[in-house]
């Protein structure tokens, strides 16, 4: 096969020459060049009595040239047409960096008799892993820096990171291609050596048994899903591991962990909507690991430790979970005792152990909150937080035996601020704000909206903005959104959003249906058979902020990625004409295609997210609003598609081939680009600086359409 450019190679030499560029973004100057045009090359495929034809089907062939010479095409183009841009990207990318403080330290974190905690170095892209032994003025030991790990690799990424119970030795895992396959290594923290033991084609969990020699890890299988269990001796030949435990079933995933106690070693198998858990003695890692509950259809559950009793949250029966108590010794469901029972409500998200404490993370109205139960008291209070709207996260929580909850508080407009809560006196000691250098948050101001859905559901939308309002329609706005999984998009901070907040942006994330922001019903009536309430949702959250006068179409930018990528493509199919610019990241736009494909990761373990398109209801509910077999005739907005050439999750082709196909068919002379990591895979770059280059990039096509000056 081959790949016609279209005289895109003979253009771009000879403009290379030619033209000077103004690097203005009013003057929204660029080169007049054609794009490349990948050849049609049809594939027909029929299914359910229903043909399709597929005419970018050959970009599939990652180990063909002319699909590399495509690929590489595209980003010739996208830097031909970004060119005039490049002084931009380069101060938008100082000012970014300039919020952050480049050389800093996290709160450290104490676990027996050791501080640990990791730092950055100005100048270096990525973390330092130290500890100290005995008190905070010990002297720093470097664990690992990841900054040496990276040397000779375009891309870096730490997975596991585990230290021995006698805080011996350090299981450390590396990925250096973003395809998310590591390598695990195991190094003796007394010397400094690592253990001749490297383990390949690991995934991202593993522990230690008590006796700090034995190391329990999974493995994938050809489509990358973590499907064995294996058992390793510290000092011997890798190749003669034990395997422990392997899941047939594609649709479900295996990890390995270790309960809050340390007491316990957990398998668990899951699949989007059923869970199996096996336990086994951490002090005998030699002996069989024993089912707690045999998976059953549609049922969720998890498990922790404490004392004589396993903890779990299971969703039988209680859609939003309910939280139960087993004995240790006979664990099995006929014993399970109802803890905290089912609220519709109020969704149990997660929960931890410490001692005489157990932490319950619930949700209730779109927000979270920690819920504090004393195991000896029975004493239960809620935690209490300054703002109305909010989020934090859990971290730094090593010790079992304390009275002190570490959290990470954050709002739209709060920077991440460390906390230790005593759960006894309820009171609570700063530890650390980490600085945004130039940031002032009282010009800053948020709120929560609500816009009706075509089925009369209030979509809630949290909204941030620097004062005053202007409800005028002329204020340009960023809509986010992602909707699937049941994963919440909930009111995080970011520096890097203050660019947009402080040339006029005002920035809002949709929690639509998909999601998990409302519960656990909020997920449901966002998959499968009921899927098109999450793009429905979107577009009448669009509707409201332009009916409002929050902005207008024109002045309107939408963004998501993976599955919220599959969003912004069915919603710009739908309704090309609410929206100015479309920025779409590594976006699962292939739908009907993917979902036919077994050998690709994810697909099969998928079937309960999307539907299985082999059954005829599901593949024309499918075929109804995959982006890619919906593209049209018609004009879109100015479009930056972004793609991992690595990317195990969304495959590479698919940003591709939708381009392709809008490309053929798009009218209008809106900008399409491409912009594909040749050497990373779904989450971009790896290095933080290369990462907020990344971001300048995609800010600098959104000002340049938008006709904003930098």
């Amino acid at each position: 096969m081959s790949v016609l450019f279209k005289r895109f190679w003979t253009k771009l030499l000879l403009f290379a020459s030619v033209i000077s560029v103004t690097a203005v973004i009013s003057c929204n100057k660029a080169p007049n060049i054609d794009p490349p045009v990948a050849q049609v090359i049809p594939h027909p495929d029929t299914i359910n009595g229903d043909i399709r034809e597929d005419n970018y089907y050959w970009l599939r062939e990652r180990g063909d040239s002319q699909v590399i010479a495509y690929l590489e095409a595209e980003n010739a183009y996208t830097d031909s047409m970004m060119k005039h841009t490049e002084d931009e990207q380069e101060k938008i990318f100082q000012e970014l960096k300039g919020r952050i403080r480049e050389t800093d330290e996290d709160v450290p974190a104490k676990k027996g008799n050791s501080f640990y905690y990791t730092r950055r170095e100005e100048g270096k892209q990525y973390q330092i892993y130290g500890r100290k032994e005995g008190s905070l003025e010990a002297p720093e030991q470097v664990l690992l820096d990841v900054n040496k790990l990276a040397e000779g690799h375009e891309y870096c990424n730490l997975g596991v990171y585990s230290v021995s119970p006698d805080h011996s030795s350090l299981a450390y895992s590396v990925d250096t291609t973003g395809a998310e396959t590591y390598d695990l290594y195991i190094k003796n923290l007394a010397t400094g050596e690592l253990y001749p033991d490297v383990i390949p084609n690991t995934s991202y969990s593993c522990e230690w048994a008590s006796d700090n020699k034995t190391v329990f890890y999974t493995t994938m299988d050809d489509t990358k899903r973590p499907d064995k269990v294996h058992r390793h001796t510290l000092g011997t030949d890798p190749a003669k591991d034990v395997l422990v435990f392997t899941e047939p079933d594609q649709s479900y995933f295996t990890s390995i962990s270790r309960t809050r106690s340390d007491k316990y070693l957990l398998i668990s198998v899951g699949s989007i909507t059923t869970t199996e858990y096996r336990f086994l003695d951490a002090n005998t890692p030699v002996g069989k690991f024993a089912v707690i509950h045999p998976r059953q259809k549609d049922m969720e559950y998890y498990v922790d430790h404490h004392g004589d009793l396993f903890y779990i949250s299971s969703n039988e029966n209680a859609k939003n979970f309910k939280l139960m108590t087993a004995p240790v010794k006979t664990p099995a469901k006929a014993n399970w005792k109802e803890l905290i029972p089912h609220r519709d409500s109020v969704k149990i998200d997660n929960y931890d152990l410490f001692t005489n404490h157990l932490v319950v993370y619930e949700r209730e109205r779109g927000l979270n909150h920690i819920r504090v139960i004393n195991l000896t008291t029975g004493d239960d209070h809620q935690v209490e937080f300054p703002e109305p709207v909010y989020d934090f996260q859990l971290s730094g929580n090593l010790e079992f035996g304390t009275e002190e909850l570490r959290f990470i508080y954050y709002s739209l407009v709060t920077p991440r601020t460390v906390f230790d809560y005593n759960m006894n006196t309820r009171q609570r000691e700063q530890k650390k704000e980490y600085e945004v250098k130039g940031y002032d948050r009282t010009l800053y101001e948020s709120q929560r909206i609500f816009a009706t859905a075509p089925d009369g559901r209030q979509i809630p939308m949290s909204v941030v903005y620097k004062k005053p309002l202007k409800q005028n329609g002329k204020s340009p706005l960023y809509l986010y959104g992602y909707g699937s999984y049941g994963i919440s998009i909930d009111p995080y901070f970011s520096s890097n959003r203050i660019s947009y907040l402080d040339r006029g942006f005002i920035y809002v994330i949709a929690h639509i249906r998909g999601g998990g922001e409302m519960g656990r019903y909020w997920y449901d009536e966002g998959k499968l058979l009921n899927k098109k309430n999450t793009f429905e949702d979107f577009i009448a959250c669009a509707d409201y902020l332009v009916d409002e006068k929050y902005t207008s179409s024109d002045r309107l930018v939408i963004g998501g990625g993976s599955a919220g990528g599959l969003l912004i493509g069915a919603v710009v199919n739908m309704r090309p004409d609410l929206f100015e610019v479309a920025i779409a990241d590594v976006p699962f736009v292939d739908v009907i295609n993917t979902m036919l494909d077994s050998t690709i990761p994810l697909t099969v373990t998928e079937y309960e997210e999307w539907g299985n398109p082999n059954d005829s209801q599901f593949y024309y509910y499918m075929k109804s609003y995959s982006p890619y077999d919906n593209v049209a005739a018609q004009e879109y907005p100015h479009l930056l598609v972004q793609a991992g050439l690595n990317d195990p999750r969304v495959q590479y082709w698919e940003p591709a081939k939708w381009t392709a196909k809008l490309r053929a068919n798009k009218t209008g002379d809106e900008w399409l680009l491409l912009k594909t990591n040749m050497g990373a895979g779904h989450g971009g770059a790896s290095g933080r600086y290369d990462f907020l280059k990344e971001i300048a990039f995609e800010m600098s096509f959104i000002f340049d359409r938008m006709k904003i000056r930098v």
